[in-house]
Order: C-alpha cells, then structure tokens, then sequence
C-alpha cells in the first residue's frame, strides 16, 4: 500500500493514538478513519503475545471491512486479526480467537463469546469503538458497556462516530481518561454536491419516476435508499424486472447474501446498490455518482450520513429525494438543517411502470432461474 499524503483525521489522531491517548475522533465515512486507528494499534502490537485489540463495529460488513484493511496492513508484521460476527457458525471463530492478536466484532457476537467463555479480554491493551454513533441508534450501547466491564480498566480506549452526539459525549465522559477530541471538517465536497427534490404527490409513481432517473444517469454507481427491508427487497426485485442491474442489502439477509451484493456493486457487475440505512453505515465505497432517497430519512443527521457517500474528493455528485405526500414531514426535518440546500426539480416525463410487490424470482434476477419467490 502506498500513500502520497496522510487525510487530516489520520494527521490529527495517529501522533496521539501512538502515544497511548484515549481519542474521540469525528470523521465521516471515506475519511479515512480506520487507517487511523488500524496503523498505530498494529505499530503498537506484539506478535506472539495473545489477544491485545478489540475492535467494536455496529454491522457485519463493516466488521468485515475493517478486519479486510488489518489483514492487509498486518500481513507483513506477523500480527493475525479475525473476524467476529454472527449469521455464521461459531466453531470457527472460537477456534482463530485463540491464535489472533486483534479481534474485530460486532457486540452480540462478541457478547456471546464473553458469555460462552470462549474468548478472554483480560490481556485487551487497545479498545476502539467504530461508528459509536451509530451504536446507540441500532441499541447496541448496553452491550458495549457490558463489553467494556470484561476489559482491564488500564486501557487505551478510542472512539470514532460520523456525528459526536451528547450520548456519545456521555459515553466517552464515562470511559475515557483526559481524551483527546478530534473533528475533521466534512469529506464531502457540497460545491459539487448537486441536492433536489422531486414532489410527485402519488405513491405509485414514485417508482415509475426511480427507473427513469436511473436510466437518465448511466455512469457512475448508485446507492438507493430505502426505510424498510422489504421495501429495499422490493425496490431491488422490481428495478432488475426493468432490466436494471441492483442488488440489495439490510440485515435480514444472510452473511453471505449481504457479501455477494457488495462485490456484485464493488466489481460493477450491478450498478444499483439498494439498501436500508442500517446496513450501509461504515461502508466505503467508491465511485458513487448518486444518491436517490426513495424513502425520505428521518432526521437531518441520517441526511447527512446518506449525501455523504457521493461527492468525495473532488469529484461531482447529486442526492436526489422523491418526496410523496406521506414524506412531507419527514422532509420537514431535514428541511430544518439550514446547511441543506435542496432545490426543487421539474418532473421529467416518465413512463409509468408497475411495481409489484411480489415477484417470481426467475422474472427478475439477472443471475438466473429460481424457483423461489418473494416472500416466502
């Protein structure tokens, strides 16, 4: 791996982390935070020496994700790093907690552990705990502070969270010794974030109006948000009945599922990303060109975390939101942040297409027949 220049979360937060301070870093996803805690946790591991980092994430592909970048900076220094999450046998794990220096996981997994007695976090040196905002929103936080309890009190503890909450400032209030607070300015470049909306009234068009803008904006890929797992579900069957290459992601999918969307849109053998909030928190992932809110966010915070993946770096971006009349006061709130400028657009033309929400399998999917259907 080669780097021309360090980003400004990792020149604020590496100096201190090597020196063993508690850090409170705010950084928002594609920053380049976890190399921000990945390089001075493994300059400041021995090999050999047992189980001495623990990395907490809120969702299975970002512990997936980060354990990807230790491996792959570690590889070289002897220092083994795991996974630990759940949708997966447990066998293996209990077996490569054992011969691993740094462990990355997500609370209940890690949790079920610690109750089967089958890992010790007696010789934890360095606790990190990733996307910690995020922790509280999906009710993770009793968890972590179960977890904390199994962890010696002389410690290095950091934090890192896209929005620094006053939960988060109380969590850090409880467990970290005399931190040291890092904010970084947004990643996102809104001089080249083009924001609108589409008020289009009926509910049933709103789909109709999906397709066209999707096939209106060819390059790049697109990340489609939606409320619900079944809706994400939906959405996704019916954009590959129009021909349109999607896969989605939420947490009702299994492990492997979930794995499989992401490389399908990582090597761009799909160009449409459907997903819930929940489950695309963390994830990183580049070349995104637009954002299309097809369910309006519900606050001004999870606006920000959804416009956030597109826009980076320079490069030129839109979040588009298809506002209906049940939206109206969910669009209020976001409305209520004055750094949002969202302008509204004229309704192209558009055929109207049906969406059905149950789906033969072998309709849609661009992968091939199956004899599963939707719902079942």
């Amino acid at each position: 791996q080669r780097f021309k220049e360090l980003t400004v979360i990792q020149e604020k937060c590496i100096p201190e982390i090597l020196q063993g301070k508690d850090v409170v870093g705010q950084a928002e996803t594609g920053s380049g935070k976890t190399l921000a805690f990945c390089l001075p946790i493994l300059n400041n591991i021995t090999p050999g020496r047992g189980l001495q980092a623990l990395v907490l994430t809120p969702t299975r592909e970002l512990c997936v994700q980060v354990t990807d970048v230790f491996k792959d900076f570690g590889k070289t220094l002897g220092i083994r790093t795991m996974s630990v999450y759940g949708g997966v046998s447990i066998g293996p794990q209990i077996r490569d907690i054992r011969s691993s220096e740094i462990v990355i996981a997500t609370p209940g997994r890690m949790l079920d552990h610690l109750r089967r007695k089958t890992i010790d976090l007696r010789t934890i040196k360095i606790l990190v705990l990733d996307e910690t905002d995020k922790m509280f929103e999906m009710g993770f936080v009793d968890d972590v502070e179960d977890i904390i309890r199994y962890i010696p009190s002389q410690r290095q503890l950091l934090m890192f969270s896209a929005t620094i909450s006053e939960e988060v400032h109380r969590l850090a209030r409880r467990h970290l010794k005399n931190p040291m607070i890092v904010k970084t300015q947004s990643y996102v470049d809104h001089s080249k974030l083009k924001q609108i909306y589409y008020d289009i009234y009926e509910q049933n068009q709103k789909f109709s109006l999906l397709v066209h803008l999707l096939n209106s904006n060819t390059d790049g890929l697109s990340i489609v948000f939606c409320g619900t797992r079944r809706e994400s579900d939906a959405v996704s069957k019916n954009l590959a009945r129009q021909g349109i290459r999607a896969s989605a992601i939420h947490g009702g999918m299994k492990q492997q599922k979930r794995s499989s969307s992401l490389d399908d849109l990582k090597t761009q053998k799909t160009k449409v990303l459907v997903a819930t909030d929940v489950a695309a928190r963390g994830l990183d992932i580049k070349n995104v060109t637009h954002i299309y809110n097809y369910d309006v966010p519900k606050t001004p915070t999870e606006y920000v975390h959804r416009i956030g993946r597109t826009a980076r770096a320079g490069a030129n971006g839109a979040a588009i939101t298809l506002l209906t009349e049940r939206d109206h006061d969910n669009f209020r709130r976001v409305q209520s942040n004055d750094d949002f400028r969202i302008e509204r657009a004229d309704i192209p033309d558009f055929r109207k297409i049906p969406f059905l929400r149950r789906i033969e399998q072998r309709q849609h999917s661009f992968r091939g027949p199956s004899r599963h259907t939707f719902g079942r």
